[in-house]
């Protein structure tokens, strides 16, 4: 058995998935609704700086983290976009279960 082979079919078993899918058409009609697009931009953006000021500090800055909270309950109102943000996460979960699965096979030569 080639490894790269496996990685190969693997990779083509996450594209045909029902999570990348449904995140892929998801996202497909975000980029329809440039202002829908701009605004989940923007949550993504000051998700990913409190999540790097987290990270850098141990700690939440809650300004960081109430701002992106009230852009998320603002934004999972419009169903598109709560559409969206469901899909993101199943997507992820799926992504995130495999790294699992690989990591702990691999576990005992990575400590």
């Amino acid at each position: 058995m080639n490894v790269y082979d496996t990685a190969n079919r693997l990779a083509n078993e996450i594209k045909n998935s029902e999570e990348y899918s449904n995140f892929k058409m998801a996202r497909e009609t975000i980029k329809m609704n440039k202002n829908l697009e701009k605004q989940i931009q923007e949550f993504n953006s000051i998700r990913y700086d409190a999540q790097l000021t987290a990270m850098q500090t141990g700690k939440n800055d809650e300004e960081k983290f109430k701002k992106m909270q009230d852009l998320y309950v603002e934004l999972i109102e419009k169903p598109e976009a709560k559409q969206y943000f469901d899909a993101e996460t199943k997507f992820n979960i799926l992504v995130a279960d495999v790294n699992k699965i690989i990591g702990e096979a691999i576990q005992d030569v990575m400590n």
